[in-house]
């Protein structure tokens, strides 16, 4: 996608200008063509940051890959492929159908019964009502929409009627991701698996809340959901490095051999045998 240009204003000296305002228009002109030129680098050394697959990006959409820390290469992928690819000049070869594909068997079923009319409930030759021999039965893929709902939870408050001394007892708040949140435990795990999972960008989910639940919340705060579930996953991580780091039914040796940008270059030798060599 081609970067954007600014429409310069007419600078062009006229013959009526005195000689101040035609040297300001020519320093204006000047200046129009320097940011040109900066927009143009700036475009590039994204560029350069991002890959080859953000040339498909607009100048706006690099712009807000750099106010989201921590974008992968497949989440500018993934932005890069988004739009409609162009219609092939060439015409496709007709190919036999294969047939309509069946759905799962596992996939949950809800039916729907639609009923004759009232002229078919009756029979067309002698008049009395008919009755019900069978289906047509066909099967579509439907999808129920994510429902944004307000959960209100309601902790118990309990005090003696006998006494006053016991004082007010109120039942333990459930232990939260993001302690004193407007949005759910569930809200924030959506978030963190559309993003690493689906690669899509938080400033997108942001527009996806405020449109579905009518909520403004900005990019910054959804990258606080995210650093605070990395947080938690810390833990985790460990474990699991203690876990590969004891592992003793094989000789795990890991020599880095090479770094080049983001990807490194590992090889694993298990014993006396050498693994293959991977990116």
């Amino acid at each position: 996608m081609p970067a954007a240009t600014i429409s310069n204003p007419p600078t062009d000296p006229t013959p009526g200008d005195s000689p101040e305002v035609a040297e300001l228009k020519r320093q204006l002109h000047w200046a129009h063509l320097k940011i040109q030129v900066l927009e143009e680098r700036l475009r590039l050394q994204r560029i350069q940051k991002y890959g080859r697959s953000s040339e498909k990006l607009s100048d706006a959409q690099l712009e807000l890959l750099e106010l989201e820390p921590g974008v992968s290469n497949l989440e500018v992928q993934a932005e890069s492929t988004r739009e409609p690819l162009p219609v092939r000049a060439h015409t496709r070869r007709n190919r036999p159908h294969p047939g309509r594909q069946e759905l799962p068997a596992d996939l949950p079923r809800v039916e729907r019964v639609i009923g004759c009319t009232p002229e078919q409930c009756q029979c067309s030759h002698c008049g009395q009502p008919t009755t019900v021999i069978g289906y047509e039965t066909s099967e579509q893929l439907d999808v129920e929409p994510a429902k944004y709902f307000a959960l209100v939870t309601k902790r118990e408050k309990r005090a003696c009627q006998h006494c006053e001394q016991g004082g007010v007892a109120t039942a333990p708040a459930p232990a939260r991701i993001i302690e004193k949140g407007l949005v759910s435990d569930r809200v924030v795990i959506d978030t963190v698996i559309s993003k690493y999972s689906d690669h899509l960008p938080l400033y997108r989910q942001s527009v996806m809340l405020e449109r579905e639940t009518g909520l403004e919340i900005s990019r910054a705060t959804l990258d606080g959901w995210v650093m605070t579930v990395g947080g938690l996953l810390i833990p985790v991580a460990a474990a699991m490095g203690r876990e590969l780091l004891t592992y003793k039914r094989r000789k795990l040796r890991w020599m880095c051999k090479c770094t080049t940008g983001e990807d490194t270059i590992i090889r694993l030798t298990y014993g006396n045998t050498v693994g293959r060599e991977g990116v």
